[in-house]
């Protein structure tokens, strides 16, 4: 079963969310830009083709064996496979992933949830795979978009920037850049946009812009 409803174009929060979390439903909530996950009425997963996806979240930049992560990813390549060989192996512990599954679902939900996202479509059905251990609350999830949303707005009041090239500004001397900054700016090229170079570094996508 599929419901729709158009998505409201002057605010990050979407009205269908809201519905599904009071009727406690489960299924998959889809945008143009996302897709969030529900068991009972509460998000346990999310998607965003702009948002990096977990497993590049948790092997990017790791110390991990090149012979035990290459194993973890023969199972071809799918996100879901590839968290469960991490933790078979011992690679990952369950604290470890659950802290970065909460910060990818944030970081994905943000995007799914876009003012431009489009049209919403629910499909009823069963929990995802890789459902996190502590479900979130649904106007949890849509308050922090909204925080996120507002704090950039603050900086740059449009969201051009989410997928526009990104280039370097003449400046007239030397700009003090913090450590964490640093491999950020060295990807500027004019090219990449901030979702590119947040895949690129295995962060968080919204933490790049």
């Amino acid at each position: 079963m599929t419901v729709d409803t158009l998505a409201t174009e002057a605010v990050t929060v979407s009205p269908l969310l809201r519905r599904l979390a009071e009727e406690g439903a489960t299924g998959t909530l889809s945008r143009d830009r996302g897709r969030l996950h529900l068991v009972d009425g509460r998000i346990v997963h999310a998607e965003a083709p702009d948002s990096p996806p977990l497993d590049v979240l948790l092997t990017s930049g790791s110390t991990f064996p090149a012979a035990a992560l290459a194993a973890a990813r023969a199972g071809g390549g799918d996100t879901g496979e590839v968290v469960r060989g991490l933790l078979d192996a011992g690679l990952v512990g369950a604290g470890t992933l659950e802290l970065c599954h909460l910060g990818a679902l944030h970081d994905a939900a943000y995007f799914a949830l876009a003012p431009a996202g489009g049209p919403a479509r629910f499909r009823y059905g069963s929990a995802h795979p890789l459902a996190v251990a502590h479900p979130v609350d649904a106007g949890a999830v849509e308050r922090e978009c909204l925080r996120r949303r507002a704090f950039l707005d603050r900086l740059h009041p449009s969201d051009v920037l989410d997928h526009a090239p990104l280039r370097r500004l003449a400046t007239g001397g030397p700009v003090a850049v913090s450590a964490r900054r640093r491999p950020v700016l060295a990807l500027v090229d004019g090219h990449r946009t901030a979702p590119e170079i947040a895949r690129e570094l295995g962060r968080p996508a919204y933490h790049t812009l």
